[in-house]
């Protein structure tokens, strides 16, 4: 029986459900209905030959073919990605979808008030902020661009500091009146705290409550920093916050600033694949130029 030709597109569906385990999200991602995906990796299979995924009750997995497979088709996928950055310099519009990836206290409360400057200034750049609490797969493209609390581990990736940032201990004049003077960290074991689920704490860099002091632990959780700060506002208690995030509410009191103080470290991520394409430059070159200009705000 004579194999069907080999179509080169249908590695973009090989990929999306490599990196998703899912037909539906594979579908999502490439605007696709789930059953085109279906019947393109069903042509890939039989043109190759090789049963490419095993379909488990979590999704789908890779086979041993599978896993062969995927190294080439990454790399097909990095000359092709090369080929539409090379294009894109020579138009001057900057086009297609840019999704960010980035925490949700930066991305919701520095980022997305900024991000109107950049959809103004490149109309047809279609801009997808996710802020939520997690750290962003890039190899699995869950975001294009992402802001990390650490410097990149793997190969592929690249990671450009953006800015040290300083946290330190607020609470609202609402709990502040209603409690003890806090004039030395060993009367803060005699206060309510607010801070993360502990078994949700997505990178070690935010366990720093113990970091304060050794006797407090909080009695509000939340996997959220924005949730955190909204308690905090409301009187909940004390809570450690980015400088950055507290400054925008005036009201919120800076408790034992000479004392307690911590610095951590936004990074801008970007797979090595993707980082010359020319969508992805405007926006990474966007954000570093928007974090330097207000450099004071982060301590």
């Amino acid at each position: 029986m004579t194999k069907a030709p080999f179509e080169w597109s249908d590695l973009r569906h090989f990929l999306a459900v490599a990196r998703s385990g899912k037909l539906t999200e594979a579908a999502r991602r490439l605007k696709v209905e789930h059953s085109t995906v279906s019947r393109r990796l069903a042509a890939l299979e039989h043109a190759l030959g090789a049963r490419l995924f095993d379909k488990e009750p979590g999704g789908y997995k890779l086979t041993a073919d599978g896993e062969k497979l995927l190294p080439s088709a990454e790399s097909m996928e990095a000359i092709a990605l090369a080929s539409q950055s090379h294009l894109a310099d020579s138009n001057r519009s900057v086009s297609g979808t840019v999704r960010i990836g980035a925490p949700d206290g930066f991305g919701s409360h520095f980022l997305a008030p900024r991000l109107e400057q950049l959809a103004k200034a490149h109309p047809d750049l279609e801009i997808q902020l996710i802020a939520l609490p997690r750290i962003f797969n890039l190899t699995k493209r869950e975001a294009d661009i992402a802001i990390g609390l650490s410097r990149p581990k793997e190969k592929r990736l690249h990671g450009d500091k953006l800015t040290d940032y300083r946290l330190r201990m607020y609470a609202a004049p609402s709990y502040l009146v209603k409690h003890p003077p806090i004039r030395s960290i060993a009367t803060l074991s005699d206060h309510d705290f607010i801070g993360y689920v502990d078994d949700l704490i997505y990178a070690p860099e935010l366990d720093y409550l113990r970091l304060a002091a050794k006797d407090i632990r909080a009695m509000l959780k939340s996997s959220t920093l924005v949730a955190q700060l909204e308690m905090t506002l409301a009187g909940a208690g004390i809570c450690i916050l980015p400088d950055f995030l507290a400054r925008r509410h005036q009201e919120l009191k800076c408790v034992l600033p000479n004392q307690v103080e911590l610095t951590r470290t936004f990074w801008l991520l970007v797979h090595a694949d993707i980082r010359n394409l020319a969508r992805v430059r405007v926006v990474s070159d966007f954000i570093t130029t928007e974090v330097q200009k207000e450099r004071k705000l982060f301590g």
